[in-house]
């Protein structure tokens, strides 16, 4: 495929594995999971749920820019969490990122994700 990119910037972790940050195929932006790290330290950031959840939309947003766009063009979201009870959460501060109309998202509850956090998120975005 002659029209596939490899997104990276220094503002969002640096992939902890053999895998991109984001990947553009023509208009679309396949953007890899992000856990709650601090891009300068690469350590978890310090605090609760909602302050990791944040971090995890800050990297978001950083990649999403770093592909030419922003939040607001995802398109879908798949959200991890490794306790369901926090799923109020994810959506008080996820409505506080998105602008209506919000994106498609699929929301698991799974037993582990890497460094022990407790939430990673991955999405798809369109460029107009």
């Amino acid at each position: 495929m002659t029209n596939k990119s490899v997104i990276q910037t220094d503002n969002a972790p640096q992939a902890i594995g053999p895998y991109a940050q984001a990947v553009k195929a023509g208009d679309t932006v396949y953007i890899s999971g992000q856990i709650p790290l601090d891009p300068a330290t690469m350590e978890v950031v310090a605090g609760d749920f909602a302050a990791k959840t944040r971090q995890v939309f800050e990297n978001l947003k950083a990649v999403c820019e770093a592909a030419g766009g922003g939040l607001k063009d995802i398109v879908k979201v798949n959200i991890y969490v490794t306790d369901l009870a926090n799923f109020a959460a994810v959506n008080e501060i996820m409505a506080t990122y998105f602008p209506e109309p919000y994106p498609a998202r699929a929301a698991v509850e799974v037993s582990a994700l890497p460094k022990g956090v407790p939430v990673e998120m991955e999405a798809v975005m369109v460029l107009s």
